[in-house]
């Protein structure tokens, strides 16, 4: 079996969303494929380490901001690379490319050069799941107050809706889950439903949202376009990991108002909980879109929340 090479994968952004990708020169395994700039963990270095110094002397610029985000394995047949991947929003020098044969700004979702190096093709769907999930609860807020919030949600931003209303039967479920569709579709949210694969078929969700129970009972991933779950430990994230589900929550992170007193796990255990997995994890409990940038320094891809979404003020 190849020794492991770890690499170190910089997913530089911009303000309009856009990432960058060189195209690998001649003269290199997979000549003319598109990746991540980066490169090799040398000895000594931590992959944040090697980040800095390959950014450095790959493009010529200095980061001011990385956070950890996916951790990915890829069997080639020279090498058997573990890929940590880093978010890069700010930087500063010019771009000046010293090793690719071109460099491409490109929108998630819409990548116009091919081919991806293989072990980088997989991260292209994680780069189009939204940092902001919003959680309704219309038992709480009321059927009316609920849309209105989700249509107030959408217009700031939000991207991402899971549906989770234990108490609707099936017809009223998959009424709402329409309801909330077309105030989506125009700004191209995504609405997740949380509930049974079965069930979550009757409705017009792009995608299911396992709970625990479920997610441990699978034996594969059910088949819908997006598919995700909530964890609570590390077991939980690796059974989510292992069925490549395109996300995971875990929490709760900090005191919620369902359970007032009750501590969170704190965002040092998020981090050491969500580090190294291939899939992104957003955190729950207690958060607010405000707070993006501390989750985001802990490894989190984004925040879930329930009443601070629907109520921002």
């Amino acid at each position: 079996m190849n020794k492991v090479v770890n690499v170190s994968a910089a997913v530089l952004t911009r303000p309009d969303g856009t990432v960058l990708l060189g195209q690998r020169a001649a003269g290199t395994f997979y000549p003319g494929y598109w990746e991540f700039p980066g490169g090799k963990v040398e000895a000594g270095e931590t992959p944040r380490e090697a980040l800095v110094r390959e950014l450095r002397e790959e493009l010529g610029i200095d980061v001011l901001e990385a956070y950890p985000w996916l951790m990915r394995e890829h069997v080639y047949e020279h090498a058997h690379v573990r890929l940590h991947f880093f978010e890069v929003p700010r930087w500063q020098g010019a771009l000046n490319d010293h090793v690719h044969a071109a460099l491409a700004w490109q929108h998630p979702g819409a990548f116009d050069v091919a081919p991806m190096l293989p072990a980088n093709g997989p991260i292209l769907k994680s780069l189009r799941l939204p940092r902001t999930m919003g959680i309704t609860a219309s038992a709480l807020l009321g059927m009316d107050a609920q849309l209105a919030a989700i249509e107030t949600a959408i217009d700031t931003g939000c991207r991402l809706i899971q549906v989770r209303e234990k108490a609707m039967s099936p017809a009223q479920l998959a009424d709402f889950v329409a309801r909330v569709r077309l105030r989506a579709e125009q700004s191209g949210t995504l609405v997740i439903v949380n509930a049974s694969p079965e069930r979550a078929r009757q409705t017009s969700a792009d995608g299911v949202h396992l709970d625990t129970a479920t997610l441990l009972r699978s034996a594969s991933r059910p088949a819908f376009e997006w598919v995700g779950a909530s964890c609570h430990n590390r077991a939980e994230l690796e059974k989510a990991a292992s069925l490549e589900l395109d996300y995971a929550l875990l929490g709760p992170v900090g005191e919620t108002a369902s359970h007032p007193g009750q501590p969170g796990i704190g965002w040092q255990a998020f981090e050491t909980l969500a580090s190294g997995l291939p899939i992104p994890v957003l955190a729950l409990g207690g958060l607010s879109p405000g707070e993006m940038h501390d989750a985001r320094r802990h490894g989190a891809h984004g925040i879930a929340a329930i009443r601070s979404m629907w109520s921002p003020g």
